[in-house]
């Protein structure tokens, strides 16, 4: 079983202004891959404080997904936050991740979501609103339980017959 946490970063959502659709969503998708949420918080797009709980699951989870703060806009944080903590980027991810999304809008080449690895702990980037969520999560989630098991250090060959 896969452990995760999962971190909707809205300021809005944080002050009860609006209902976080996508972190539920997330919980519920991951039930395909045998991952169970333990963690789950609505945080407000400050980036110090982000950084502050990217590093408290690490200690805690497997997988730490974050929704939202991906964009352009000037409070969104997540990408530089996550970029700060982890020790190896996985630029395939959100390479993946963009270019399924591009078959449906433009808009996900302005995605800024990144991946990589902290100590033993995956972090992936999603976008915020549940309908890009449930499409990024669709593209990447197969591939999750090999990423975790191989950073937990499984030492099966990754090739293909």
């Amino acid at each position: 079983m896969i452990t995760v946490a999962v971190l909707t970063l809205s300021d809005k959502g944080s002050k009860g202004e609006r209902e976080d659709m996508s972190g539920p969503m997330i919980a519920e998708i991951l039930k395909g891959i045998r991952a169970e949420v333990k963690h789950y918080e609505i945080l407000p797009d400050e980036k110090e404080l982000i950084k502050e709980k990217l590093l408290e699951y690490c200690r805690k989870v497997d997988l730490i997904l974050t929704t939202g703060g991906t964009g352009l806009g000037p409070r969104d944080v997540t990408p530089d936050a996550t970029l700060e903590i982890i020790d190896r980027e996985i630029p395939g991810i959100a390479e993946a991740m963009r270019a399924e999304g591009l078959k449906k809008t433009n808009r996900s080449m302005l995605s800024r979501a990144v991946a990589g690895v902290k100590g033993e702990t995956l972090i992936i980037n999603l976008p915020g609103s549940p309908k890009a969520v449930k499409e990024n999560l669709e593209v990447i989630l197969d591939a999750i339980p090999h990423a975790v098991g191989k950073i937990k250090g499984d030492p099966t060959e990754c090739s293909r017959l």
